[in-house]
């Protein structure tokens, strides 16, 4: 009589990086790999630019921490349809692909949500002409239009030259710059990044301001100092309006995670800062007890997801 060797388990990769600044660990991908396999899933973190894995190895992978991709974006997005065509990956990538770009925060304005205001330009003269329309002591926010932790960010003076100095760096790299009033809440470090896991809010954190005036970030360096916050109603009702946009702009129904970063302003009242639709750090140091609800989430797309034939 002979016996056959049970099905392997099926495999959940947690997508991530090789290395972290000390002030910008990961501290979700630990935690969460043990709640799944306290749940009985295979699961481990994986490096998304390890040329040893084969990704069709794994049944299900979740982005979380590839946080290296703003300077490797090319490798990063053929990576991502190249595992896309493999194996299961959420976030999708085609909302990956239209997250990448900032540019979506336009979009999501035509449908609707409040954002704060914002131009997109290619020059340096475009940024110049937009600079000129403020008066030379109020501040501006300018940025890259794919980036993340505040890369080439920096809050100026509008007759400041540093502003333009960094919109010529960010044109000359390639990319689109942002320009911005400063949002005096915001830089009070009154943003709330609100998280919805399978379309559910499950917790909020204040991470504090980050940019210094005169350009850089405060400290020196991109470091985050979350503290759990309390979700009014209207900031609830808020992000679920945004999912709903994301859904209406992409089709691709609820994420299996996201963080609607928001802030509420005398000027222009509860606005979209952000909506991070794949690696945002979910800070479950602060809010532990979501780690299971994440898990869980996971263990369910898992369940659901198309088994490959290969």
């Amino acid at each position: 009589m002979s016996t056959l060797d049970p099905a392997p388990s099926p495999r959940v990769g947690i997508v991530v990086t090789d290395s972290y600044p000390l002030e910008d660990l990961d501290h979700d991908t630990g935690p969460l790999v043990e709640a799944l396999r306290a749940r009985g899933v295979d699961a481990q973190a994986t490096v998304w630019h390890d040329e040893d894995v084969d990704w069709a190895d794994y049944a299900l992978l979740v982005l979380r921490s590839p946080w290296d991709y703003p300077e490797r974006v090319e490798e990063f997005t053929a990576w991502l349809a190249r595992v896309g065509a493999a194996t299961t990956v959420l976030n999708e990538p085609a909302l990956v692909a239209w997250n990448l770009d900032k540019r979506y925060l336009a979009q999501l304005e035509q449908l609707g949500v409040a954002v704060v205001p914002t131009t997109y330009r290619t020059t340096v003269d475009e940024v110049a002409r937009d600079l000129s329309a403020f008066p030379d002591a109020a501040h501006v926010v300018l940025k890259p239009s794919v980036s993340a932790g505040a890369r080439d960010t920096g809050l100026f003076r509008a007759g400041d030259p540093g502003a333009l100095e960094l919109a010529a760096r960010v044109v000359t790299g390639g990319g689109v710059v942002m320009v911005q009033p400063e949002v005096p809440e915001l830089s009070a470090g009154r943003e709330k990044a609100l998280y919805l896991i399978d379309g559910e809010l499950t917790h909020a954190i204040a991470k504090g301001a980050l940019l210094a005036p005169g350009g850089g970030l405060l400290g020196g360096t991109y470091e985050e100092h979350p503290e759990r916050v309390a979700v009014t109603p209207d900031e609830a009702a808020f992000a679920h309006r945004v999912l709903a946009a994301v859904d209406q702009a992409t089709g691709l129904g609820a994420p299996l995670y996201a963080r609607i970063d928001v802030v509420d302003s005398a000027e222009h009242g509860l606005v979209l800062l952000e909506a991070e639709l794949f690696e945002p750090a979910l800070n479950l140091h602060v809010a532990p007890e979501v780690t299971d609800v994440v898990a869980a989430a996971i263990a369910r797309r898992l369940a659901s997801a198309p088994a490959r034939v290969g």
